[in-house]
Parts: structure tokens; C-alpha cells; sequence
């Protein structure tokens, strides 16, 4: 019985052998000459700008997820797909055809959820509110911010000095 594994233990041992010996001969064959910009952060290719640290829109996280939950749809349609025709034979059509549109139905019904929600509006609006909400730009991280300036209105005494004056 354990002699049937025997073919994937070696082939497991052979395998970390070979990520052993690969890592090992890199160490020994590479370069080793670290300079300031060889060390910087890596973004993409880009120099990095300002913090890493910074607010991120939670926008983008949920057209994320929404996007993962209706791709995989796809992964989970497939099979169905492949084996109609062969439970259609079987005299199963009706049955495959049903089970497809309940998945299809929940997967919608998560969709109008959501679009009633607004999670899919890039811009949301307050409800009841004409104009979308001003977004604020975000200084997290950054050294300096630029303070609101003050309304140049001279302060009640100085007014009522002036008034006096004239």
C-alpha cells in the first residue's frame, strides 16, 4: 500500500532538492553590491513619491471584490457548459438548465443588492443631498499641509474703532 506513494515522495524529494540547489548556486554565483538606490522601495518601476502610508479610497476595495465575485461566476458556469450536452442526452437538460438559473438568479439578486446599495457609483451622493459629496484630499503621511485660510474680517473691535473714526 505505501509502496504506490513511494512515486510521489521521490518525486517531492526530487522537487526540494531542486529549489535547495537553485537557491544555494544563486547565493554563491550573484552579486552581492547593495547602493542607496538598489535598496529603495520598489513601485512598480516608478521612484517612489511621499509615504507609503496614506488613505485608501475603500472604493476601490469593493469594485474589487464585486469584480472577483462575478469572475469567478465564470469558473463555476464552466463545467456546466462542458457537460450539458451529455446530460441533455440523459434526458438531465431541464434539470442542468434549472440549477444553472438559480445560480445565475442568486448571483443577480447579489447584484441588484448591491447596486441598491450604490456600492457600484465611483462618486456617492448622500441621500436626499442634489450635489455628490466633496471629496477631501487626504494629507496622511505628508510633512506639510496647507492650513485653511481665515476669513479677512477685522475683529468687532477694531470695526467698531473704524466706524467711529469715519
Amino acid at each position: 500500500m505505501l509502496m504506490a506513494y513511494a512515486s510521489v515522495a521521490a518525486f517531492m524529494l526530487v522537487a526540494a532538492g531542486f529549489v535547495l540547489v537553485s537557491m544555494i548556486a544563486g547565493k554563491l554565483i550573484r552579486p552581492d553590491n547593495p547602493y542607496p538606490e538598489k535598496v529603495e522601495t520598489y513601485e512598480c518601476g516608478e521612484a517612489p513619491v511621499g509615504q507609503a502610508w496614506f488613505n485608501f479610497n475603500p472604493r476601490f476595495y469593493i469594485i474589487a471584490l464585486i469584480y472577483i465575485v462575478f469572475d469567478v461566476e465564470i469558473a463555476f458556469i464552466y463545467p456546466i457548459a462542458t457537460v450539458f450536452r451529455r446530460w441533455n442526452d440523459q434526458g438531465m437538460g431541464l434539470y442542468a438548465l434549472g440549477e444553472l438559473f438559480v445560480f445565475v438568479a442568486i448571483l443577480m439578486l447579489g447584484l441588484v443588492y448591491v447596486w441598491m446599495k450604490g456600492d457600484l457609483e465611483w462618486i456617492r451622493t448622500v441621500r436626499g443631498a442634489a450635489e455628490p459629496l466633496q471629496v477631501q484630499k487626504s494629507y496622511a503621511g505628508e510633512k506639510s499641509r496647507p492650513r485653511p485660510k481665515a476669513p479677512s474680517v477685522a475683529p468687532p473691535a477694531l470695526a467698531a474703532e473704524g466706524a467711529t473714526r469715519g
